[in-house]
């Protein structure tokens, strides 16, 4: 196969299969297309499904162990009243031997008599690009590490990783929260990310992307005139279009001793400035402090 990758219409995101309405979809939009029998870039006939979602998932352990029964947790497979309660109390009570789930599997469930639990690909929680992605990674494993043998039986837990060696992976399996801790808060005073500065997002956004980026560049050079070195950008974020507005980035690294009315004033005072130049007519901003 030639790797291609249906793609939204509207937003910078590949688009998802969904088994169950036999369609591609954007997470994003909402935007819908029927799967593709024929590659529409090498006219090929032999397309396949890559990836590890929840359905491919159960496809596969549905071959490996047919004589079991799996359950599926995820947000398709809740959108039934009382769907989420149904499979809880199902595997409770042992109808399922099986369950396969998203993250939401590992927040705030407890069952008993559960002794295995598969984390596949944890490299994409660190892998991600965000100051947290340590320390939330660190969280959920040892969630989920928490879930298995909680009552007399002690379970076991399988971490899927490309990076054994990763210093969060050995934290998680030694337990190691002082550690973790020490580490991420040394790295975010070095580098002035909370607590020891105040987090501010503004994005830009317009449809034409060269008008975009001129307004970005003109936005960013006005608050480093404020803020000096505290401000970063412009830049894409990780999606960088989404319904047929393109998007571009800047971070201020707010002194947390500073007032926070100050900052207000100095974020007015420069929004006021930016919008008064007529080129930039159209281009919107939004603004969202500490977003953690």
């Amino acid at each position: 196969t030639c790797g291609y990758t249906p793609k939204c219409v509207n937003c910078d995101v590949s688009l998802t299969y969904h088994k169950s309405s036999g369609k591609l979809h954007c997470h994003y939009c909402g935007f819908q297309q029927s799967s593709v029998n024929i590659c529409p870039a090498c006219g090929s006939v032999h397309v396949e499904q890559k990836g590890f979602g929840t359905e491919r998932i159960e496809e596969e352990l549905k071959l490996l162990y047919p004589d079991i029964t799996i359950a599926r947790l995820d947000m398709d497979s809740t959108r039934t009243k009382n769907g989420l309660q149904q499979i809880l109390t199902d595997f409770q009570e042992k109808k399922t031997d099986i369950l396969i789930g998203t993250q939401m599997v590992a927040k705030g469930l407890d069952f008993d008599n559960l002794n295995l639990i598969g984390v596949i690909n944890a490299d994409t929680l660190l892998g991600y690009p965000d100051f947290r992605a340590y320390e939330r990674s660190f969280q959920l494993l040892a969630q989920v590490a928490g879930r298995a043998g909680r009552r007399a039986d002690q379970g076991n837990v399988c971490i899927q990783t490309y990076d054994s060696d990763n210093r969060i992976i050995k934290q998680v399996v030694n337990n190691d929260y002082e550690g973790m801790y020490n580490d991420e808060i040394a790295e975010r005073e070095k580098f002035l990310y909370p607590p020891f500065s105040r987090m501010i997002f503004l994005y830009v956004k317009h449809k034409d992307s060269h008008v975009l980026d001129h307004a970005a560049l003109t936005l960013a050079n006005i608050l480093k005139a404020k803020f000096g070195k505290r401000v970063l950008g412009p830049e894409q974020p990780l999606i960088s279009r989404v319904r047929n507005l393109y998007i571009k980035q800047i971070i201020i690294k707010a002194d947390k001793h500073t007032a926070i009315q100050k900052v207000k004033d100095a974020l007015r005072e420069t929004l006021t400035q930016f919008n008064a130049n007529k080129d930039f007519k159209g281009v919107f901003t939004q603004i969202d402090v500490d977003p953690y």
